[in-house]
Order: C-alpha cells, then sequence, then structure tokens
C-alpha cells in the first residue's frame, strides 16, 4: 500500500504548497482522494497514470478539497477516455461538476458515474475481491466524510521449496494455491496449511479531512495501519476550531492515541505558521509515531 501525497495544506494555493488531494495504491488500484486546484499538474508532475484512476472519494463541497475535479474530468475527455470513472461525493456534486462540463459544452465520452453520499453513518462504498472502501462521518461545516481504505486477506501462496521435498507434483500446483491439499507419491493427503505460506496482514488506511476533534469516529477507525488526520491549527490557535470546525495536531494525536492507530500523518496546516516541523513537535506530546504529510511526499504502509 502506498500513499502518494499531491498537495496537503488548507484553503488557498501557493507557487510552492497545493491544497488536498492523495492517490493511495492499494492491491492494483488507484484511488485519487479529494481533488483540489492544481490536482492535475501534481499527479504528471509525481508521474500518476491519470488511466489508472477509475474511482474518486471527494470528502466534501469546500473548494480546496474539489475545484480541480472539474478541470481533471475535462482532461480526461481530451486524452480520449474511455473507462468509466466513479466518483464519491456529496449530495450535490453531480449538479455541480455536470452543471461546469455543461455550459463548457465538455460533456464526457466516457461513462461518468456519481454516487452521492448524504448518510450520517458509516456507508460501505466500494467492495471487490481485494479491498473495502467505507466511509468516516465527520464534524465540518458542511457534510464531509472520510473514508477508511481496508485490504482483504490474500490468498495463500505456496511454498515450493517445500511442496518439493514432499514430493507434490507440480500438477498439482494450480490446485494447492486454490485452497486444495496435496497428495504425496504414495497417495497420502498432504494439508494445504503445510504447503502453503500464510499471506501479508492485511494493511489499512484512513483518511480523515477537515473535522472538528471528533471521538465518535475511534471505532470506525480503531487499529488502522496509518491515519491521516487534519491538523490545521496550533494549541496556540485552538480557539478557532469550535468556530472553523477544525483539529489542532495535539487533537489529531488525541484520535490517534484513542484509537491505537500504528502512524499518524498530519496535513491541511494552516500557512499562517512558519514551519510544519511545529506540528509534529505537538503531536508528539500525545503520540509517538507521527509523520508530516508534505507535497510529493510518499508513504509505504
Amino acid at each position: 500500500m502506498k500513499l502518494t501525497i499531491l498537495g496537503c495544506y488548507s484553503a488557498t494555493p501557493r507557487t510552492f504548497t497545493n491544497p488536498t488531494s492523495q492517490v493511495l495504491e492499494i492491491r492494483n488500484h488507484h484511488f485519487l482522494i479529494d481533488c483540489g486546484e492544481g490536482t492535475q499538474v501534481q499527479l504528471r508532475k509525481y508521474k500518476v497514470r491519470f488511466s489508472r484512476i477509475k474511482h474518486i472519494f471527494i470528502s466534501h463541497l469546500h473548494g480546496d478539497h474539489f475545484f480541480g475535479l472539474p478541470g481533471l474530468i475535462s482532461t480526461f475527455r481530451l486524452l480520449g477516455r474511455e473507462d468509466e470513472m466513479h466518483i464519491y461525493g456529496p449530495k450535490g456534486i453531480k449538479n455541480a461538476i455536470t452543471l461546469l462540463l455543461k455550459l463548457g459544452d465538455s460533456w464526457t465520452n466516457f461513462p461518468l458515474i456519481f454516487h452521492e453520499l448524504d448518510m450520517k453513518e458509516p456507508e460501505l462504498l466500494f467492495e471487490d475481491e481485494k479491498v473495502s472502501v467505507s466511509t468516516v462521518p465527520l464534524d465540518h461545516r458542511v457534510y464531509t466524510n472520510g473514508f477508511v481504505f481496508r485490504e482483504k486477506p490474500a490468498p495463500r501462496t505456496l511454498n515450493v521449496e517445500v511442496a518439493k521435498k514432499m514430493g507434490v507434483d507440480r500438477s498439482q500446483f494450480n490446485n494447492i494455491k486454490k485452497g486444495m491439499d496435496g497428495v504425496s507419491p504414495k497417495g497420502e493427503s498432504i494439508a494445504n496449511a503445510k504447503l502453503t505460506l500464510d499471506p501479508p496482514k492485511p494493511k489499512s488506511y484512513a483518511f480523515c479531512s477537515d473535522t472538528v476533534y471528533n471521538e465518535s469516529i475511534v471505532p470506525i477507525i480503531k487499529e488502522v495501519d496509518a491515519l491521516y488526520h487534519e491538523s490545521t491549527f496550533l494549541e496556540s490557535e485552538a480557539h478557532l476550531c469550535a468556530k472553523t470546525k477544525h483539529s489542532t495536531a495535539k487533537q489529531a494525536a488525541q484520535i490517534a492515541k484513542k484509537a491505537k492507530v500504528g502512524e499518524l500523518i498530519l496535513g491541511h496546516y494552516s500557512t499562517r505558521y512558519k514551519s510544519i516541523e511545529l506540528f509534529r513537535d505537538e503531536a508528539l506530546e500525545m503520540f509517538p509515531n507521527v509523520a508530516l504529510a508534505d507535497d510529493g511526499k510518499t508513504f509505504e504502509i
């Protein structure tokens, strides 16, 4: 599982920082999470293939989280995209995007499928045999969701060396990979567990976009391997959290601690501060494993 940060700063874009967007590579999927202004330029800059993106998850309809989406969809059209695109976001996103495309006479030549959200409880959005994606209801000034991405257990893998040692013929290998027992040269059954290796532990990642401190999300994100949580303010500006419905770095760390996550990744920094290292310093007072998102940074989860 690989996370690429395309942008992780709050509000207005600058020449050297970008608003929220990231790509999660998980079991052959490339999921785009939020799409602030400049996202398609960042995708090119960090060599993410546009054609690999088939699912886009938008947390809420504030500009710094989705204003890059109309332009990205238009570019898909110009590139001759044919594969369908699924967009998951708050109710209203379909009207917002389709109005712009129609007014600009640039309706897509590929299937554009919207999944509009209005549930205030966790909701399964996507699932296949390899991964699932669910919502994390958040508390912001407008209807907002985070997302939890979970790998499903992979199949056991054949231990070729052991199989050969036990005299199992190669003609059985495909069936053993499918979970069947092996057969020895003497016709005796060999348990599948003896001929295969345990798969890697499934990984999980939670993205918590703009939100005030909200302990109700703890059970939903409990024990994920990595948590990205907004940290707009330092404690010196904690009094702004209630008004703006944002969190401090220390509050993000409190959520990480209560949820017992593996790693906390901070982001959505206010640009009023001189250094993002200040956010890590405050979070470390509450939680020991803290990383800082930054434009272009990647995380192997």
